[in-house]
């Protein structure tokens, strides 16, 4: 074990480039066909020794409003289910450095979780590889495999199987984040009401989405951008609707909803575009805050 040490690791958030959505399971949770697509938006868990057996969390940062520091935060469940596989006793203080926004859409909880797993990893020398640490991330969060592995991916499942896509290029976006967030449980709540008893089939990922992925046309990629979870977000949050008709006004190539909501990413052609539509956008009063960022980015890392 390294005692006197620290480890510093960084996580993605993501965008759902597509999120198609199946009928409820039995357990609750919804069958996903899904494409994951990591940003260069992160955040930092700073993981250092501890008492034996415990597990503490501050967090610092651009975004921390309503992020938990008890056993319900995710980069402290992770801490604890590697100490439990591992089967280590070395406590650690994990310190959160948050720049993804919270309860957004974009992962901010699971990016915490993956980098949690690979700072108390290395911490800890419990020398687990990325295939056991996918099965971890797994029990933690149905988005933690994929912030663990970054990129671009098909995710199915919850989300948590995997499957690599072949991308090439960037793509350009600009996150316009809303005043608070948005429960991710309330969000299918109100798709499952407004599907009631109709047939729901199972989802699948666009053909073209892949094709366009594949020969790197941000244009093509826009016209395939689709969430079902985008109506029942407008549906509990109808102040997103001026969002989106704002940055397609602003020369947007397309915008969506990312996730749950209720950020709002538009797809733009280039980093020039980016920075415009950030300042356009926030001079417009309908988002909180513009990022322009882009993407695929690494996956979970130690950096420090």
């Amino acid at each position: 074990m390294r005692d006197e040490r620290r480890v510093r690791a960084c996580a993605p958030a993501k965008v759902n480039l597509y999120l198609g959505v199946g009928p409820r399971r039995p357990d609750g949770y919804h069958d996903l066909a899904t494409v994951f697509h990591a940003l260069d938006l992160a955040d930092d868990v700073v993981a250092e020794p501890a008492d034996p057996g415990t597990v503490a969390v501050s967090v610092h940062g651009e975004h921390t409003a309503g992020v938990p520091t008890d056993e319900s935060n995710l980069a402290a469940r992770a801490a604890r289910v590697l100490a439990r596989y591992a089967g280590v006793a070395a406590g650690v203080h994990l310190t959160v450095h948050k720049r993804i926004p919270v309860a957004g859409g974009l992962a901010g909880g699971s990016a915490d979780a993956a980098a949690a797993l690979v700072a108390c990893d290395a911490l800890w020398e419990t020398g687990c590889g990325r295939a056991e640490l996918t099965t971890l991330a797994a029990r933690v969060g149905s988005d933690v495999p994929f912030c663990l592995h970054g990129g671009t991916a098909l995710g199915s499942g919850r989300g948590e199987r995997l499957v690599p896509v072949m991308a090439t290029g960037r793509l350009h976006w600009v996150l316009a984040v809303a005043d608070g967030g948005l429960s991710t449980p309330r969000v299918y709540g109100e798709l499952d009401a407004a599907r009631g008893r109709r047939p729901v089939p199972a989802p699948e990922v666009p053909t073209g989405l892949l094709t366009a992925l594949r020969t790197g046309d941000a244009a093509a990629v826009a016209g395939h951008l689709a969430n079902d979870l985008q109506a029942p977000a407008l549906r509990l949050r109808p102040a997103l609707a001026r969002t989106l008709a704002a940055g397609r006004d602003l020369g947007a190539l397309r915008g969506i909803v990312s996730g749950s909501g209720p950020t709002v990413v538009f797809l733009v052609s280039d980093v020039a575009a980016a920075e415009r539509l950030a300042a356009d956008l926030l001079a417009t009063g309908e988002c909180l805050a513009a990022l322009a960022t882009s993407g695929p980015a690494a996956g979970a890392r130690v950096v420090a």
